[in-house]
């Protein structure tokens, strides 16, 4: 995605938080977006604050429908036509220990971390492999490179989109298709506030690593250029990105580290 090329994208989970900053940062290139999340008033609003807003339309989605995905798509292809990146960005964390959460919790964080993003992208593919062409972005996160305790359930969905996407990049480089996973440390949104606790209800609190995290706009304008540079993988946080290498040099040292930092 060079600087000076626009691009139709859509993105999804863009009502709010790293979606309502991509959305920002991207319109003000000029690229022609899609923007989805189940808040369609959300999504206006965040159409509203947005330079270049005529080159916004906004698709109401529910990733959890996973048999609407093709139909979904179809109406995405009839806005402009063609669809160049897909940045799967909508998702839900999860606090809550093994022990105390029922199995439906972990049943939702599969089905819309992984099988609603699965979805959609199985449902986009075909496009881009027509057109001979395509970006895939995903948005995982630190925690789909190593696990934390009370993230059980989000860890494991994690974990599990960087399994498919990396073989989607094998099958699919001779179609001249990219695929970029896009890993977060502490981003400062309402993620923990909604994270899912035991029994499926939201958190509704905050926590001291998520509000002294980066912020959106800041973290948005980094993954803006990993898109660019089309990175197999980038991780984008503060000090908390170097889990990433002592899990795969010194996987002890990283279980100790973890125990006794402040994981909630």
């Amino acid at each position: 995605m060079a600087t000076n090329e626009n691009k139709i994208i859509w993105i999804t989970g863009a009502s709010s938080g790293l979606g309502k900053a991509l959305t920002s940062s991207l319109s003000k290139e000029g690229h022609k977006l899609i923007i989805s999340s189940r808040n369609k008033e959300q999504l206006h609003k965040v159409k509203r604050s947005c330079s270049n807003s005529e080159n916004i339309e906004v698709l109401p989605l529910d990733l959890e429908e996973l048999s609407l995905m093709p139909i979904q798509v179809d109406k995405a292809l009839r806005i402009y036509g063609s669809i160049d990146i897909l940045i799967n960005n909508a998702g839900i964390s999860q606090r809550s220990l093994i022990i105390d959460t029922e199995i439906c919790v972990y049943q939702r964080l599969m089905d819309l971390n992984y099988m609603g993003t699965i979805a959609l992208t199985k449902a986009v593919l075909p496009h881009f492999v027509s057109q001979k062409q395509g970006h895939f972005v995903t948005v995982t996160s630190l925690m789909g490179k190593f696990s934390s305790p009370y993230r059980s359930g989000y860890c494991g969905a994690k974990h599990a989109l960087h399994g498919f996407f990396d073989a989607l990049r094998m099958e699919h480089a001779k179609d001249n298709i990219s695929v970029t996973l896009i890993c977060p440390g502490f981003i400062n949104t309402e993620v923990a506030r909604n994270a899912l606790t035991a029994s499926g209800t939201p958190q509704k609190e905050n926590d001291n690593a998520t509000q002294n995290g980066m912020s959106p706009e800041k973290f948005a304008n980094k993954m803006v250029r990993a898109i660019q540079n089309k990175k197999f993988e980038a991780y984008i946080g503060k000090r908390e990105i170097m889990g990433v290498y002592v899990k795969r040099f010194f996987p002890k040292l990283l279980h100790r580290m973890v125990l006794k930092s402040p994981v909630r």
